[in-house]
């Protein structure tokens, strides 16, 4: 098990830097202004499950081997960026009124958002080189079980991103609410959520290059 102490230090700085706003949170916030509430919610959970996987993949050696490939991990990044772009466009062409009443009628039902959330953070490959850096920095091999120590430490992580990643969704999603009586600030809004995955996603394509 992870000494308390070990786990402690890990807690204050993943919180740390959890607080600084990254990719994840401008995410959130561009499904919290063009869908909503639910499915930035949604979105924020597919988030974790994911994250969960790449915890477990990192405790098990796997992500090392997309860490050291050149190959895997430029995929696995243009991937991510192009998926995040497609949810882009796909939320500024249904910005406004129309937006609205798909998202009430079920057409951006709960499994997209899980899934789409899941798929943008499972592809980013940011998340993977912070595990693989950060979680074995505070593992004790003398408490054994390395790989159920780095898992309990992904937990944590996870859990304060959930609680994090979810403020800032209903924050969006209450501005979002606020300008929900005119139909053409809800289209200003919609478009804006799109945009800003648009962008998100060519920024992800064009940074952190792996040498």
């Amino acid at each position: 098990m992870v000494p308390v102490d070990n786990l402690l230090a890990f807690t204050a700085a993943a919180t740390a830097i959890i607080l600084i706003p990254g990719p994840s949170v401008l995410f959130v916030i561009g499904r919290a202004l063009a869908h909503g509430r639910r499915v930035a919610l949604l979105s924020v959970l597919g988030n974790g499950l994911a994250a969960v996987l790449v915890a477990a993949a990192v405790a098990l050696g796997v992500g090392a081997v997309v860490e050291r490939s050149v190959v895997a991990f430029t995929v696995l990044k243009l991937a991510g960026a192009a998926y995040l772009v497609y949810l882009g466009v796909r939320a500024f062409r249904q910005r406004g009124e129309k937006a609205e009443l798909q998202v009430v009628s079920g057409s951006a039902d709960g499994w997209r958002a899980l899934r789409d959330g899941f798929v943008v953070s499972v592809t980013n490959p940011k998340t993977l080189l912070f595990f693989g850096a950060v979680l074995p920095q505070f593992v004790d091999r003398s408490a054994g079980a390395v790989p159920v120590q780095m898992m309990v430490l992904g937990l944590v992580f996870t859990v304060i991103a959930l609680a994090c990643d979810a403020g800032w969704g209903l924050v969006a999603s209450g501005a979002r609410a606020w300008f929900g009586g005119s139909p053409r600030r809800m289209a200003t809004v919609g478009g804006a959520g799109g945009l800003a995955m648009i962008g998100l996603g060519i920024s992800v394509a064009f940074t952190g290059h792996k040498d």
